[in-house]
């Protein structure tokens, strides 16, 4: 049987480096984890996991990676947990950034029911930014 602990890493499809690593870094906290330039992939720390970004342009290898909006993009959203979670906090955060935060949702995910708030990255993939579960959660739900 195989037992999943937690989410190693996503990979994203971009086109701009440089909104991406913004995005990422000075608003969402990744740090650099490394680079292997012969691919163009970027990996950026999220706490235990990796978010991967790599560019959708020609490979040296000559294989392409198709981009943000082909019909083969398969990500719809993903989550990461935000530990201390204090909505006043994050909406000016991302204000501050000129980022447009969604509604404040009572969602399920790994942990039970809670809070959560949805963003767009610059390439618009959206992401989930989620509280703890509410103290009387039904995992069930």
């Amino acid at each position: 049987m195989i037992r999943i602990r937690e989410i190693d890493h996503l990979v994203l499809r971009i086109s701009d480096l440089d909104a991406m690593l913004q995005f990422y870094v000075d608003v969402l906290g990744c740090s650099m984890e490394r680079q292997l330039d012969s691919i163009g992939l970027v990996q950026l720390r999220a706490g235990s996991s990796l978010i991967d970004l790599v560019p959708i342009n020609p490979q040296p290898d000559g294989e392409h990676h198709v981009g943000p909006n082909h019909p083969a993009r398969n990500l719809d959203h993903f989550c990461v947990r935000v530990d201390p979670f204090d909505e006043t906090v994050i909406r000016k955060h991302l204000e501050d950034f000129g980022i447009n935060a969604g509604s404040l949702e009572s969602r399920y995910g790994a942990e039970g029911v809670g809070p959560s708030i949805y963003i767009n990255d610059p390439e618009g993939t959206v992401v989930e930014l989620k509280g703890p579960p509410d103290k009387l959660t039904d995992h069930a739900r």
